[in-house]
């Protein structure tokens, strides 16, 4: 559906250096939303832009007084393949970021923790995805079953921190979220 224009006097949107005609969403989902933007590009031509909106979502590390950290290893369909992670999901409506993260390392690993650090935002893609991330480090940690859900078949995996760090520096590690978040833990931890 193109958003309706007014055509007697255009009401026109800036995105930085680029204008903003209309607006298509061309697929939406409770995950994520598609849309097309008919815009004038910097260098003054028309042309189009698609943004795919994800919803916000939270990325944590848990870290035990052992210097071990608990990671997921689970097949994730978009890259068809075993990735090692972090633990990460979408934060719910009405949903703080903090309480996100408290459900999602309960949920998927059965840990709960006493101890949470902020260690900011990631912005995953850019150029056309809007993903906003927030990262945790968590520590103190508590024990007991995980509570995945029915499409999730997470396994955890405990490690030494150092040897995370090695596996994100060896491409071991590939998904961003994680990878920024193990590298800005490291960074803090050394404070």
């Amino acid at each position: 559906m193109l958003l309706a224009l007014n055509t007697s006097m255009p009401e026109l949107t800036k995105r930085g250096p680029w204008t903003v005609l209309g607006t298509a969403i061309k697929y939406e989902n409770p995950w994520i939303k598609v849309r097309e933007d008919k815009v004038i590009r910097p260098d003054g031509k028309p042309g189009i832009h698609a943004i795919v909106e994800v919803k916000p979502g939270v990325s944590v590390l848990p870290l035990d007084g052992e210097g071990f950290v608990y990671l997921t290893k689970e097949f994730h369909y978009g890259v068809n393949r075993e990735s090692l992670e972090v633990v990460s999901g979408g934060i719910e409506e009405k949903e703080t970021p903090i309480e996100a993260a408290k459900r999602e390392l309960l949920e998927e690993l059965g840990i709960a923790a006493e101890t949470w650090t902020d260690l900011g935002q990631v912005d995953p893609f850019t150029t056309i995805v809007v993903s906003p991330t927030k990262l945790f480090l968590a520590r103190k940690l508590s024990f007991t079953k995980a509570r995945q859900e029915g499409s999730e078949t997470i396994k955890a995996s405990r490690m030494k921190f150092e040897e995370a760090l090695r596996k994100v520096m060896a491409s071991e590690i590939t998904h961003s979220s994680s990878c920024v978040l193990i590298l800005k833990a490291n960074e803090y931890l050394k404070r």
